[in-house]
């Protein structure tokens, strides 16, 4: 009775749930069909990418600008592209797992009940007495050869023992990598719904572009110079409004400065302007008020995603278009982290989060564009000490009557965000 109770404890411990999934195979050749796809979409988008870079870099004009755009537009049509195909080939990989799940289950099922034949069998034989198998056989050969038999049935139970441990394992693991492929499946659709939402942020701001300037380069330069003359003005605003806050960097509130403390905010990096008193702020005295680049330009063009460098909480969203057009941060976005810092986000197209939602590292903050003062599509990122900065509210001198909100600090409180990026 011991030896079946045993057994007994034994096949229990290795039951397990049957997975409600459908069996499905994927063909070596159509999964090879989509990789060749995947491989050669990045490959034009790669291509697509360094065009855009060198558009970018060329003179501002206005069809510099609209062939930026159009790139832009091509780019992201064939990253929508290649996010379909990456989803075709996560739907076939998760169809294959379903598949083999189906099937160990099925063997499974089988090694249990072969296992549950044995021990019926070695049940029988240990109840009876061994005087009684002995006298039950004609032949002393006889009772042997029952021993002998009973020995095999032994090893039989622990080759399908082990067999069932090594379905089992096999199982979980196909399990496992199931739920990671569905994650990537979810990623996939997320960014999707992103590129859709860039991909209409670039093509609005073609639109407006080609609607401000009638498609006339006489017009489009006139629309730099009223940023331009906007954004001094605005500067002067500004600094006079910051001399008065009396706004401090507490000691000891800012983390080391070490390169990686925070995050790259756009997949692709090519910065336009540095912090500081770069060669373009010290030209341009005007604008800058003598205090230099308070943040790092990026290269974007329109419908760029923009993410978060590190996770934290919005503080808050706005668009100083709304105050005075073509003058300072236009669309913009603003969190804290728990480091110390606080990043700024702007000029954007389109914003994706609210005042007071959390945000993890690499999660979408918006769009980039052209809003505010920017003479090209780029995203203005801006790296404040937390503890000398806030979002305040102040009036505009060339916009009679009207109010800014936005992002403020002390002069000390401007950190350069290379001193925090990666190392590039």
């Amino acid at each position: 009775m011991a030896l079946r109770l045993f057994f007994s404890v034994v096949l229990a411990s290795f039951s397990v749930i049957a997975l409600a999934l459908p069996p499905a195979a994927l063909a070596d050749e159509t999964a090879d069909a989509i990789q060749q796809n995947i491989d050669s979409l990045k490959n034009e988008i790669d291509q697509l990418t360094i065009q855009l870079n060198n558009t970018i870099s060329q003179k501002n004009t206005l069809q510099s600008a609209v062939a930026a755009l159009d790139l832009q537009i091509k780019k992201l049509t064939t990253s929508i592209s290649l996010t379909n195909a990456q989803i075709s080939q996560k739907d076939s990989q998760i169809k294959k797992l379903s598949g083999n799940i189906f099937d160990t289950q099925g063997n499974i099922n089988s090694s249990q009940g072969g296992v549950a034949e044995t021990l019926r069998q070695l049940a029988l034989q240990d109840d009876m007495p061994v005087m009684e198998a002995f006298l039950g056989k004609e032949t002393l050969s006889g009772f042997f050869d029952e021993a002998t038999s009973l020995g095999a049935l032994r090893d039989g139970l622990q080759n399908q023992i082990e067999q069932l441990s090594s379905l089992k394992s096999n199982l979980v693991s196909t399990k496992d990598t199931a739920t990671q492929k569905r994650k990537e499946l979810a990623t996939l659709q997320a960014n999707l719904a992103s590129q859709k939402q860039g991909l209409a942020a670039a093509r609005t701001s073609q639109s407006a572009l080609l609607a401000q300037t009638k498609n006339q380069e006489s017009s489009y330069q006139a629309l730099i110079a009223d940023k331009k003359a906007q954004e001094q003005r605005f500067e002067n605003d500004l600094l006079n409004y910051e001399a008065g806050l009396g706004l401090s960097v507490a000691a000891g509130s800012l983390p080391p400065v070490r390169p990686g403390t925070l995050a790259w905010p756009l997949d692709s990096i090519h910065i336009t302007q540095y912090f500081g008193n770069t060669d373009f702020a010290t030209k341009n005295p005007q604008i800058y008020s003598g205090h230099g680049h308070t943040g790092v330009d990026f290269g974007a063009s329109p419908g760029t995603r923009v993410l978060a460098a590190a996770g934290g909480v919005v503080l808050g969203t706005g668009n100083t278009d709304t105050t005075c057009p073509n003058a300072s941060f236009g669309k913009w976005v603003f969190v804290k982290h728990p480091n110390g810092l606080s990043t700024l986000y702007a000029h954007l197209s389109v914003i994706s989060v609210s005042q007071g939602q959390s945000v993890s590292q690499g999660s979408v903050v918006g769009y980039s564009g052209s809003t505010g003062y920017a003479t090209g599509p780029h995203l203005h990122f801006g790296v404040y000490a937390s503890s000398g900065s806030e979002i305040a509210s102040f009036p505009s001198s060339s916009c009679k009557g009207k109010i800014y909100t936005m992002p403020v600090g002390d002069v000390s409180a401007y950190l350069n965000p290379l001193s925090y990026l990666p190392a590039l």
